[in-house]
């Protein structure tokens, strides 16, 4: 499928200049193409993943009041059995496809929280039974099927969130304002990092260990490719420092951290992308990066801004290079926005401070309406409306970053970006990991 990135239906500028990324969606469910609208006022919600994050998205989405939870689904019966003890009245999977073969007529919508490599397959089967969708983030495993989700989903003017639950905080909502409102400037440059580390720099696992009865692992495996079980290698939680499963921590964690400063300055995409890391092992992401972008100008920046993240040992980044007061330590996570007229520092979910001159000034976040994330996605699922973080921002700021996870796999090489043509077009060969190839059997249309 073809797409020119900056000529979409909607303007995403435009929309982003209201404080935030209108969803594609505003209809209501019974105005939607699903075939079964929802019965009276309750949302008949079908969950993929139950366990850790997916439970806590459960919990969060079925804690509204018009939610009626009809479908449970994950690999490992004991985590779906522990779902299903709270929800007893709703049917179980293993499998998502057979949830969608059998209850297509019966849920309204769907939340997708799995492993990042089985996102885009579950999300986009809902989206072809015309299904809103929840998603946790990143939106998915590639690029490739980050951009195809968002145009699907606006094609068909479904409501969508990523879970960036964050973007909905006082702090998050609050600095963007400012920033929009030039209390720093036109930004030039924006530092972000995180001290987490998910990546894996060993070698590849040898030897296999027994399936636990409880695992369906080739379910588990799903559209990745085929190999032995190995405990705590994989499921449930080790899986994110893999590059056939995760993004690391640049998918990880950079979705929170970077989501600000690209909605304050309402960037699209990056010109280029370059990473400083160790060579590729073919098995795991990088325990440590130092990834730079280059994007485009806006608004809100000069004429390009200059873009960098680190994770893992390298962050936070040397705080000599900014002019800040030496009482000020950098935190673990953060966003630093460097602007003409001083320097913004937002440590993550925590209150922005703002430097002149290398002095602290007295700010004070602007009053907003603060909506639930998960609530808001539901309200417009049943009656119409915006979502803070739809596919149509969900999905380029994905593409953005993991831009930047390609850019590891071939490190100090300038990866120019071409978004029209979703190509780098001076290294040929990164285009492989733009979009994978899916194990057969496990194919789902429009990936």
């Amino acid at each position: 499928m073809t797409d020119t990135f900056y000529s979409q239906q909607l303007n995403r500028r435009d929309l982003l200049k209201t404080g935030v990324a209108l969803s594609a969606a505003t209809l209501p469910l019974s105005q939607l193409h699903s075939a079964n609208a929802v019965e009276g006022t309750r949302l008949r919600t079908a969950h993929i993943g139950v366990g850790g994050m997916g439970g806590a998205d459960l919990n969060s989405v079925s804690s509204h009041s018009q939610v009626a939870v009809t479908a449970l689904c994950d690999v490992d019966s004991t985590i779906l059995a522990e779902a299903s003890q709270k929800f007893p009245s709703a049917k179980t999977y293993s499998d998502f496809r057979q949830l969608f073969a059998e209850m297509a007529d019966s849920i309204d919508a769907v939340v997708v929280s799995t492993p990042d490599h089985t996102h885009a397959p579950a999300a986009m089967m809902a989206l072809n039974h015309n299904k809103p969708v929840y998603c946790q983030k990143p939106l998915t495993h590639d690029i490739y099927e980050a951009r195809q989700l968002r145009l699907l989903a606006e094609q068909k003017q479904l409501p969508t969130q990523m879970g960036i639950q964050v973007s909905s905080s006082p702090q998050y909502r609050g600095t963007t304002q400012l920033i929009q409102e030039g209390v720093i400037g036109k930004v030039s440059q924006v530092y972000v990092w995180s001290h987490k580390n998910w990546g894996y720099d060993g070698p590849a696992f040898e030897g296999e260990d027994p399936i636990p009865e409880t695992l369906k692992w080739d379910l588990w495996l799903g559209t990745a490719a085929a190999r032995p079980y190995k405990k705590g290698k994989y499921h449930r939680s080790q899986w994110r420092r893999l590059i056939d499963f995760g993004t690391g921590t640049l998918g990880d964690m950079g979705v929170h951290i970077c989501d600000t400063p690209y909605r304050a300055l309402q960037l699209t995409a990056p010109s280029w992308a370059k990473t400083t890391c160790r060579p590729p092992t073919g098995v795991g992401h990088p325990e440590q990066n130092l990834v730079e972008y280059e994007f485009p100008g806006t608004d809100f920046t000069t004429e390009t801004l200059s873009w960098k993240w680190s994770d893992g040992a390298a962050a936070p980044p040397d705080r000599s290079q900014f002019n800040l007061p030496e009482s000020v330590t950098l935190p673990n996570q953060a966003a630093l926005f460097v602007g003409e007229k001083g320097t913004l520092l937002l440590p993550h979910v925590a209150d922005p401070q703002v430097f002149i001159d290398g002095q602290s000034i007295p700010v004070e976040l602007p009053k907003l309406d603060i909506k639930n994330h998960y609530h808001e996605w539901v309200d417009a699922c049943l009656n119409g409306g915006p979502t803070i973080s739809s596919f149509s921002y969900g999905g380029p700021l994905t593409e953005a970053l993991l831009l930047g996870v390609v850019a590891n796999r071939f490190p100090g090489q300038v990866l120019k970006w071409d978004a029209d043509q979703m190509q780098v077009t001076n290294l040929p060969e990164a285009n492989e990991l733009v979009r994978r190839n899916y194990r057969e059997g496990f194919e789902v249309h429009g990936l």
